[in-house]
């Protein structure tokens, strides 16, 4: 008996060509095939089943992600499959495990980092899982301060070996993904240290365990940090707490594509520009970017779909009740939502075309745009991490009661989804580094050097410090100039007031220090003015398929003028626009909302998510919701036995009153 699709007729309503529209999502047709292909594999394999797994103890659930990994490292060899597809997979298993920082950070930096010979040395052995590294950076006492490291690496030139120690508790390495129980490697971040001189911080290759019996080598300690928010979610990871004793390592184990300590103990810059070091960070924030977008649009399938299938109040004469989605206050909350997944998908394209070029400029010795692009993923970073995890607990709301339930998928979503928000660069630090590049920008306006790339708009200040917004009707909010004239007027004028006020101080750090907020908010209005304008490109670009480039618009819209009223006040306070005007914003912000609502489940269909990659009941593709939650309750593992354990010692004493009292 074929399942009942209770969606149908909400993808009859669809106004454009839905595997069309995957295809704009993969960003490839080659692409959007590869996925499909791997998702499916995954989701046919029992191996990789996960409906259990909030329900599993922490030795448990560890030990399935052992299980889980070593299964996809096999069927990654048995079916020869490409980088591309090897990583899709792991990806489609939905697992946080030691694997990813392997694949994710310990290999990319020995790419970025190590010269010829460390290279050839360390990545075949990588490659093919014959050792397993992570990346050893953040200490228990500073983690985006690295300069604040404690970790020192001595070298010693009697033995030509470097001493790597731990010289206080909170110089422990606290938090590294893969340490505690899996790794055999590490990247070691400490401040190198020659003749008693202090040359920064640099990385080192340590081994950690036996590769004969996995034991902790001599001088090291080693283990897991402790159970973390959430159930299942990050507890199947085993981040790590690692000391070190006074461990000797070979002096050619200091990562030298940049800078290296001869066997005299000479500490020397390589013929490399240090700068290269840059292109694994930009890689790195690449790849949280575009996670960001596959985390977004997940949770906002997962309410999109369930609010099509529920209904509450709004019957007449016993007619159906409402569907939710119907109501404006929830299109409100989750279409701007559903917006922001396709823009963070297509800033997260442009960010891998840049970490592109940017490599290849490097490679060139031409490192004119490394400020604006440090400046530029920084920000994206921050804005794009923050944003997605409250809209995870926003997408959780929409689901009204159920979405608080392990099975609605989002509560683990939300557990594993929130670190992003401070690993890699806490998001408030990012967003000031971002400042001080905006301070810089501005302080150079009169100099005759032309802003480039992201910053070009800052080049006609003088224009867009003076300008006032056209609109008059609220259609002409529809048009794309329009609303990147104003996202840029709104961007240049904090700013350059922020630089007006900074001026104001004698001490240009303690202004910073006491502006500190206004100029995070100046940096977020510059990030958000980068997405919109990555979105408009998006909408120039020749996009096949019926219908699929309106819908497009019509997200692009919805996601600008969202922003919009959202920071009315950034916009009317700095005069770019009226109060008039973003009240029009707002009217055409309501039309729009009109627009999405008859697509709104073949636009998440778009994102060809399996409902084993989801773990959502209510967001499965059927909308066969309740009949799967009430299956889903008698799983737990407290209805095994019908009259609950500790009856007879703790319930039934209490409902017969035959409580023994101690008297004092």
């Amino acid at each position: 008996m074929e399942a009942l699709d209770y969606h149908a007729e909400e993808r009859r309503k669809a106004e454009f060509d839905v595997e069309e529209m995957k295809i704009v999502w993969a960003g490839s047709r080659q692409a959007y095939e590869i996925s499909d292909r791997v998702a499916r594999l995954v989701a046919s394999d029992p191996v990789f089943r996960k409906d259990n797994r909030t329900m599993l103890s922490r030795k448990d659930l560890f030990k399935d992600t052992l299980r889980k990994a070593a299964h996809a490292w096999k069927r990654i060899i048995e079916l020869r499959l490409s980088e591309e597809e090897a990583s899709k997979l792991r990806f489609f298993v939905d697992q946080p495990v030691f694997t990813d920082l392997h694949w994710g950070m310990f290999i990319p930096a020995i790419k970025g980092q190590g010269n010829e010979e460390q290279q050839h040395k360390w990545l075949p052995m990588a490659y093919k899982m014959q050792i397993i590294g992570c990346y050893a950076q953040t200490e228990l006492g500073h983690g985006s301060n690295v300069q604040g490291l404690e970790t020192t690496a001595t070298f010693d030139p009697e033995t030509d070996e470097f001493v790597i120690h731990s010289p206080t508790l909170t110089s422990s390495k606290w938090w590294p993904g893969g340490l505690g129980k899996v790794s055999t490697h590490a990247l070691v971040y400490a401040h190198l240290i020659t003749d008693g001189q202090d040359h920064g911080v640099h990385g080192f290759i340590v081994q950690l365990r036996s590769l004969d019996d996995h034991l902790p080598l001599p001088g090291i300690t080693v283990g897991d940090i402790g159970m973390k928010f959430g159930s299942g979610a990050y507890n199947s990871m085993d981040n790590g707490v690692l000391r070190f004793d006074h461990v000797r390592i070979p002096r050619d184990q200091m990562l030298m594509g940049v800078s290296q300590v001869t066997r005299e103990g000479k500490f020397m810059q390589s013929d490399v520009p240090r700068q290269l070091v840059y292109g694994t960070m930009v890689y790195v924030r690449q790849k949280i970017v575009a996670n960001a977008s596959c985390a977004l649009s997940r949770a906002v399938c997962i309410a999109t779909r369930y609010s099509a299938v529920r209904r509450q109040f709004g019957s007449h004469n016993g007619g159906p009740e409402t569907q939710v989605i119907d109501y404006k206050t929830q299109q409100s909350r989750l279409f701007p939502l559903l917006a922001s997944a396709y823009a963070f998908r297509f800033v997260g394209e442009w960010l891998k075309w840049l970490y592109t070029d940017v490599t290849r400029r490097l490679e060139a010795n031409d490192f004119s745009t490394l400020p604006e692009v440090h400046a530029c993923t920084a920000g994206l970073k921050s804005v794009t991490t923050s944003a997605t995890a409250d809209a995870i607990e926003e997408c959780r709301k929409l689901c009204g009661g159920h979405g608080y339930l392990s099975s609605s998928g989002l509560p683990e979503l939300f557990a594993v989804y929130v670190p992003a928000c401070t690993y890699e660069g806490d998001n408030v630090v990012l967003l000031l580094q971002v400042s001080r590049f905006l301070m810089k920008t501005v302080s150079q306006l009169g100099s005759g050097k032309k802003p480039v790339g992201t910053i070009a708009y800052m080049g006609r200040s003088e224009h867009l410090l003076q300008c006032r917004c056209e609109v008059e009707r609220a259609e002409d909010w529809l048009k794309p100039n329009v609303i990147l004239e104003a996202f840029e007027a709104r961007a240049a004028r904090m700013s350059v007031t922020c630089a007006k006020n900074l001026n104001n101080f004698p001490n240009q750090e303690e202004g910073f220090a006491q502006l500190a907020t206004d100029l995070a908010e100046a940096a977020v209005a510059h990030v958000q003015l980068i997405i919109v304008s990555k979105f408009i490109e998006k909408l120039h670009q020749d996009i096949p398929g019926k219908g699929v480039k309106r819908q497009l618009e019509i997200l692009f819209n919805v996601y600008a003028l969202s922003l919009l009223h959202k920071h009315l006040g950034d916009f009317v306070t700095s005069g770019c626009i009226t109060p008039k005007q973003g009240a029009l914003a707002n009217e055409q912000l309501r039309l729009l909302y009109s627009q999405v609502r008859p697509n709104a489940i073949a636009l998440v269909d778009a994102f060809n998510y399996t409902d084993h990659y989801l773990g959502s009941v209510l967001g499965r593709y059927d909308g066969n919701v309740y009949p799967k939650l009430y299956e889903e309750a008698w799983k737990d593992p407290l209805n095994e036995t019908v009259v609950p354990d500790g009856y007879h010692d703790y319930i039934r004493p209490i409902l017969k009153q035959h409580i023994r009292v101690a008297r004092l």
